[in-house]
């Protein structure tokens, strides 16, 4: 699922509007969490909120998607809470919410669809608001966008997708005559409650916190390098796709190969950078949820806390530790752990990393038919945000910065070096290596430079060799072709001396037919002649099924010249059996 923010984007032009549910009164007084208090005691302001958009096929009827909506909120405590000011810090009521109407809100002359939607957010989704969420929906002719928005002190990115998947399954009920209610979830104001009762926070926990913070000048962590001007400036946000599934998977096998998470391997390579550019450790804030029970994967709150990540050595294991030691100091509640400061100590030019490996949440939506994305709002600050998010495309990054010349170049750089390292782990990881008789090879994917070597791989074969053509523009285009298309991957497989010996494309192919099975196709399959009879072809065989099983395959294919009974008989000794009877023609 993409990160972006409100500015970048993209909506149709349409109608857009929202939904306001009728406030009937307030009840009875609810605990308030540490980063609740924190952010509320802060103040009505635009931009505290966090939301998500996505698409529907088709139109959908405003009565199926209110009463989806009365239904979510109704299985939700917190979607039916609000804060007041009071004389020692915010309170925190329930509401009695009674169904609304829907409102249009008119998009002015000049003015974008995301900025409508922003003032929008702005005004319904603040600390103070009773409700402080808002659904909207942007109405065509041909399909509906919903957008769901809530100030921060009631959800995090994780509560969501759970605010999405019930409104789906509401909405699904609802459009079918069905009766949306659901099962009340746990309730937010209850994980307040338990975790404040965990006040024996252990010695050595405190004594770790301090240690950090006053490394850090007494404070929370922060960017390491200038960011310059004082105070609150207007933000830059910088969204990066990282690695796509192909490199994310081989980061990952790297990962597995160092004995250490995802997450640890990519805050190695953060230690790493972060010491040559500044010359110091990598501390940051470091979120981490306190969902530990699963009685609260279902619930909507912000349950996420802050901790503080020092990683000194950027050796894999050592990251390992540094993770391991930053998630234990975010498992006690903060207000006892920082009680000797007064709070949280923040200073300007904070720096957090927040990680979320969406692919192992209990949660799921299918992000991408609904080309779902997680909206930031615009701000003003003094600090670095940095998020990634892991998901079955790839790796995403958002950051936040101060717009200043110095930020730019101090954030712009340091950035630039955590995705050049990323993605050259990536691509120098074990899985895109083939160790074959004393020899490495390396699995690249094909650059247009190459089209020429593999030209004469595929000219090379004494079958199939005279149906080539020896115009290499011909192949160029066709590159072109195969290279737009995520689905394809055409493999360059390169000796110890960076020759191109082998070639390969693999498609993935999706369909109805055999109950839905997702297809992996081979083409083009070629070893260079010096490297025949080594194993070579086996290896690159084994890792083109593995490159299949991570896109969904569950059936690998490959057509056969009736002509080449070596071949069939090397697709043979690898599980593969005649089938179907493959028929073509001209066109």
């Amino acid at each position: 699922m993409r990160l972006t923010n409100i500015a970048h984007l993209r909506l149709p032009f349409g109608r857009l509007v929202g939904y306001d549910v009728s406030l009937r009164g307030r009840g009875s007084e609810l605990p308030v969490s540490f980063d609740q208090r924190r952010h509320v005691a802060a103040g009505a302001r635009d931009g505290s909120w966090m939301a998500l958009s996505f698409r529907l096929g088709g139109s959908v009827s405003r009565e199926a998607l209110e009463a989806a909506w009365l239904a979510v909120i109704a299985r939700h405590g917190t979607m039916r809470a609000a804060f007041d000011p009071g004389e020692h810090g915010p309170i925190q009521r329930a509401l009695d919410l009674a169904p609304g109407r829907w409102t249009e809100h008119p998009i002015g002359p000049g003015q974008s669809t995301t900025d409508a939607l922003r003032d929008v957010l702005d005004r319904a989704c603040t600390p103070y608001a009773a409700p402080s969420h808002r659904l909207c929906a942007l109405e065509t002719d041909e399909e509906t966008t919903i957008v769901i928005g809530a100030d921060h002190a009631h959800v995090d990115m994780w509560s969501m997708l759970v605010l999405a998947r019930d409104l789906l399954r509401a909405l699904a009920a609802a459009e079918a005559g069905e009766d949306p209610r659901m099962p009340v979830a746990p309730d937010f104001s209850d994980h307040t409650r338990e975790l404040g009762e965990r006040v024996d926070v252990p010695d050595d926990v405190r004594a770790r916190w301090s240690e950090v913070l006053e490394a850090a000048g007494g404070a929370m962590p922060r960017f390491p390098l200038s960011l310059g001007g004082d105070g609150p400036h207007p933000e830059r946000v910088e969204v990066r796709d990282v690695l796509d599934l192909d490199d994310s998977a081989a980061f990952a096998a790297q990962a597995r190969e160092e004995g250490v998470s995802t997450l640890s391997l990519a805050v190695s390579v953060m230690t790493a950078v972060t010491r040559e550019v500044a010359d110091q450790p990598l501390r940051a804030v470091f979120p981490v949820h306190s969902r530990w029970d699963g009685a609260w994967h279902d619930a909507v709150g912000w349950f996420i806390t802050n901790s503080v990540l020092e990683s000194a050595d950027a050796d894999p294991r050592a990251s390992a530790a540094a993770v391991r030691e930053a998630v234990r100091l975010g498992s006690w509640p903060l207000a006892e752990v920082l009680r000797p400061w007064g709070g949280m100590p923040e200073l300007p030019g904070m720096f957090a990393i927040s990680w979320l490996d969406l692919r192992r949440l209990p949660v799921r939506i299918d992000a991408k038919g609904l080309d779902a994305q997680y909206v930031g709002a615009t701000i003003r600050t003094d600090g670095v945000m940095l998020w990634f998010i892991l998901d079955e495309s790839g790796l995403h990054l958002r950051c936040r910065y101060p717009d200043t010349r110095e930020a730019r170049r101090h954030v712009g750089r340091w950035l630039d070096a955590v995705v050049r390292k990323l993605r050259g782990t990536a691509r120098g990881s074990v899985s895109t290596t083939l160790r074959v008789d004393g020899s490495v090879f390396r699995v690249e994917r094909a650059t247009r430079g190459d089209v020429g070597d593999i030209m004469a791989l595929l000219s090379g074969d004494e079958i199939a060799g005279p149906a080539e053509s020896d115009e290499i523009e011909r192949y160029e285009r066709a590159y072109d072709l195969v290279s737009r298309e995520s689905s394809h991957f055409l493999a360059a497989v390169r000796d110890e001396a960076d020759r191109v010996v082998g070639t390969m494309q693999l498609s993935v192919l999706p369909a109805l037919a055999r109950g839905g099975v997702t297809r992996l196709q081979l083409e083009g399959f070629r070893v260079a002649e010096a490297e025949r009879s080594r194993g070579l072809g086996a290896a690159m065989l084994d890792w083109a099924h593995e490159h299949g099983r991570r896109h969904g395959a569950e059936l690998a294919q490959v057509a056969v010249d009736a002509r080449h009974e070596r071949s069939r008989a090397f697709y043979e000794r690898h599980g593969y059996a005649a089938g179907q009877t493959g028929l073509n023609r001209s066109l």
